[in-house]
């Protein structure tokens, strides 16, 4: 029995039959016709059951994802030429083959741990959902279609979000520092932010560098500007007196210990003029916007780490020998902002 009609409403169904519907290819064979197609047609098409098919029609135009025009008788909605996009369907993949596994899993893995804070990203329900040893950073890149659909999933999840060059300016921050490397993207993974800073801000002087792991760059084509250097945040910074060293969403991938590890290990680098960027959601300290609590969920679920709130990230950066001098923020509802950042 099905206690209500709100229960009844399941949002893991809806995602499983998305799911289908892009292994179908149902979304394509919509959005590439102007007419309505029948059943039968769309049977001949996909290869499916005409049976089979009109329950699962049936149920995607229920939720909206194509629209019902007529008995046995189907049609694009607003939202299936968005589903047809190569890269959502990588989302649709991404959060229906890794991430719904690990969220299966979440409430038998902090049953099984008493319940207790989970930090270490060794030990989450991760290893739990893919039969595993491996910490999900050591895991996940070694899945190539699985990470294939999670940059697809990236890429989607920023169309038309405001970027944190539309707040912060570099050219006016810079003042007159110049011949010396201007911009560290610490972490910086495929150099997208790299990219960005230069076509934002093209006479910007003085040298661009992207810092990743050897199996991270190992995939990275050479971007014209940029220097790349092999980087392991958890060692010392290589590079000396630069004015920004930026980190884009890498500490909410660690629990407190580690992302203090990360900012101790920027301190000796830095010269007079120098500001440590930290691009991150700031939660706020009550009335968290549902978005929000569900990618800290995530995240703790995955990594062991966490979304961050005001008060939490000052004491973090209280831990590590640091202040924020001040704050930019640049998303809605999510918060997401600049932290400027300089030694105590």
């Amino acid at each position: 029995m099905i206690p209500s009609r709100d229960l009844a409403a399941c949002k893991q169904l809806q995602i499983t039959i998305a799911r289908i519907g892009v292994d179908l290819r149902i979304f394509d064979a919509l959005n590439a016709n102007k007419v309505p197609l029948s059943v039968e047609a769309l049977a001949r098409k996909t290869g499916a059951a005409p049976e089979l098919l009109g329950r699962l029609l049936r149920c995607l135009a229920s939720y909206g994802q194509i629209k019902e025009t007529g008995m046995d008788h189907f049609s694009p909605s607003s939202t299936t030429s968005v589903l047809a996009d190569k890269n959502y369907q990588g989302g649709i993949h991404h959060f229906f083959d890794t991430v719904g596994p690990i969220l299966q899993q979440l409430p038998d893995f902090v049953a099984e741990h008493k319940y207790h804070d989970i930090t270490d990203n060794g030990k989450t329900a991760v290893q739990k959902a893919f039969n595993t040893e491996l910490p999900g950073f050591i895991w996940f890149p070694n899945q190539p279609e699985r990470f294939a659909y999670f940059q697809q999933c990236m890429t989607v999840l920023r169309t038309g979000v405001p970027t944190w060059l539309s707040a912060f300016d570099l050219n006016e921050e810079l003042g007159d520092f110049r011949d010396k490397p201007v911009f560290v993207d610490v972490g910086g993974g495929f150099g997208h932010q790299c990219i960005a800073v230069k076509e934002a801000f093209p006479d910007l002087p003085g040298r661009l560098i992207l810092q990743d792991s050897p199996q991270t760059l190992s995939h990275v084509p050479v971007i014209d500007g940029v220097d790349i250097i092999e980087h392991n945040f958890f060692e010392p910074q290589v590079v000396k007196g630069a004015k920004f060293y930026y980190l884009r969403n890498i500490l909410h991938d660690w629990p407190d210990d580690k992302a203090v590890v990360i900012l101790k290990n920027l301190i000796p680098a830095l010269g007079p003029d120098s500001l440590i960027l930290i691009d991150e959601m700031i939660l706020p300290n009550e009335k968290v916007h549902w978005q929000a609590t569900q990618l800290d969920l995530t995240m703790m679920a995955a990594l062991g780490s966490k979304e961050r709130t005001n008060e939490q990230w000052y004491t973090l950066l209280e831990a590590s020998g640091l202040k924020i001098v001040r704050i930019v923020p640049y998303t809605t509802p999510l918060n997401e902002s600049i932290m400027v950042v300089v030694p105590k």
